[in-house]
């Protein structure tokens, strides 16, 4: 993987507003790129002058803007996520609503150049999801908008491996395969999250030839801990090796 890029995602300022030091942190540790959270308590996606801010320090920092991450919660409040999206819901408005965010951060890329939206379908078990948050039919329709409208602005998505059953390997490949076939389309294999299943190895194997990005963070496979890698109990040695049988080189 020796052209691998490697960048680190702002989530591990999540819980703060976005300044030009933190990207200057990133660069100083020999980052090449970054993936942006779009939370609006982090980074005001739906603002000009934050947008013309974000450009300056990129370029002032040497960084590239590899990916957005599309909002997921209104705000975080310390650690806290408030008011989740669902693009995913049997709520006609809500969905509606999470698509219009995830097109505001989309738009970044007028100003920005970026590769890919990393982009949750629904919303992961672990946010004790409704009754209603996590349609199939509700999410294929988001997903399909959403891919469109991506390619318009010359953007691809990727939809993460996350903890519901919209979002499982086999459930993402049957959605590039079947309901979006032709569009340009891909995933995002989050390695902590796969590790989550109980079986990194078969989840990697799976998503062969859809992969377009990737999260690397570790745990204990049982909580989502978001721990450095080698901090947790993942066979990062044999994640690699499975991630390189594939072909991905990312």
């Amino acid at each position: 993987m020796s052209d691998a890029q490697f960048g680190i995602s702002t989530h591990l300022f999540h819980d703060a507003l976005l300044t030009r030091d933190h990207l200057v942190h990133i660069a100083a540790h020999g980052f090449d790129c970054v993936e942006l959270v779009a939370t609006r308590s982090h980074f005001d996606y739906r603002s000009d002058e934050a947008i013309r801010e974000l450009a300056e320090w990129l370029s002032d920092t040497r960084l590239n803007l590899h990916s957005v991450h599309a909002p997921v919660v209104e705000a975080k409040r310390g650690r806290t996520p408030v008011g989740w999206f669902s693009n995913a819901s049997g709520d006609e408005t809500r969905r509606m609503a999470a698509l219009d965010e995830a097109k505001a951060a989309l738009a970044i890329a007028r100003s920005i150049p970026f590769d890919f939206l990393v982009v949750h379908l629904g919303v992961p078990a672990t946010a004790q999801a409704g009754p209603g948050d996590n349609q199939r039919n509700a999410a294929h329709r988001s997903a399909e908008a959403l891919v469109e409208a991506a390619a318009d602005a010359g953007v691809r998505v990727a939809f993460e491996l996350i903890q519901n059953p919209l979002s499982s390997a086999d459930a993402l490949v049957r959605l590039l395969e079947d309901d979006l076939d032709g569009l340009n389309a891909s995933i995002c294999l989050d390695y902590g999250h796969g590790h989550l299943t109980g079986d990194l190895a078969d989840v990697i194997e799976t998503l062969s030839g859809y992969l377009g990005t990737t999260h690397l963070h570790d745990n204990d496979g049982r909580r989502d801990a978001h721990l450095p890698p080698y901090a947790g109990t993942i066979d990062w040695d044999a994640a690699m090796m499975e991630t390189q049988k594939i072909g991905y080189d990312g």
